[in-house]
């Protein structure tokens, strides 16, 4: 089943004159035409590309902060152009930003996790519930009467992520959300996005430029120019170690080196292998 519908969208930024009036949106400069994408529920899906390739700007598509230019998005079944839908599609599909820091609003941990649902006019009682529950999911408990601003990077956004959850959406859309992070803090999350997809079923769509991370999803989606060009498993998206070079996209560290190794003429070297385990077994059948 699809949780989302990408049909034929086609989308343009609104041009500006110098004197701030509104031009024909048909005369801008199109960031993607007659795109089409499903996202299916319960899966966990990677979209990957250089910047300026459009993976933001359809990651927005997703929960109708953007509208398509022409084309349909549905989201759960709704249209996204539906105005009377739109809070209804933003509690199946929730959004978390690149940056904590502009998600967090409340200077409790708790308190922020609870803002969306006062804003939904969750009863009290269900509210402890579902924000207990949310910050239990991202492994934030023990902090929640502490101060956002004392946490470190991937805690902030763990808290992020626990504040949609707390929605109880069937989707979150996640926009490079590893972007700010140290290593440790995007193993945090990492961690944490695996686990609701997994043990939770939420479906999970992850904008990111991290090879390491597409890896670990079912599917990764690659863009280019506004384009879908790969559309495969994890293992069948990288072995296209030139076509990913070709537009400026990088391959995880065990493919790199298989693939440099077929180039020095070692054709047992499999380009489909994408970690460090399948790799360091592939070399140690190879030197015993």
């Amino acid at each position: 089943m699809d949780l989302i519908r990408i049909e034929d969208v086609t989308f343009r930024y609104m041009d500006i004159t110098d004197d701030d009036q509104e031009k024909d949106q048909s005369s801008a400069p199109a960031v993607f035409e007659h795109l089409y994408l499903n996202i299916e529920k319960g899966s966990f899906t990677a979209v990957l590309g250089h910047n300026g390739c459009g993976k933001s700007t359809l990651a927005k598509h997703m929960n109708a902060i953007l509208l398509p230019t022409g084309g349909k998005v549905y989201a759960a079944g709704i249209d996204t152009t539906d105005e009377e839908k739109l809070f209804e599609i933003r509690r199946h599909i929730g959004m978390v930003f690149q940056n904590p820091d502009n998600q967090i609003v409340a200077s409790v941990v708790e308190e922020d996790v609870a803002f969306a649902l006062e804003n939904m006019g969750v009863e009290q009682s269900v509210m402890r519930q579902r924000v207990d529950d949310a910050l239990e999911a991202v492994g934030m408990s023990e902090f929640k009467e502490h101060a956002p601003s004392q946490l470190s990077g991937g805690q902030k956004q763990r808290i992020a992520i626990a504040g949609v959850i707390a929605m109880r959406p069937d989707c979150i859309v996640l926009d490079e959300p590893t972007a700010m992070l140290d290593p440790a803090g995007r193993r945090e999350v990492m961690k944490t996005i695996r686990h609701l997809n997994r043990e939770s079923g939420v479906t999970i769509v992850l904008i990111t430029h991290y090879m390491d991370e597409a890896a670990k999803a079912d599917r990764v989606v690659v863009m280019d120019k506004g384009k879908v060009i790969l559309d495969n498993t994890p293992k069948n998206v990288f072995s296209h170690v030139e076509l990913l070079k070709d537009v400026g996209l990088d391959v995880p560290q065990s493919t790199q080196l298989m693939y440099a190794m077929r180039n020095e003429g070692f054709d047992s070297a499999d380009t489909h292998i994408i970690n460090e385990e399948e790799c360091a077994e592939y070399l140690y059948e190879l030197l015993r």
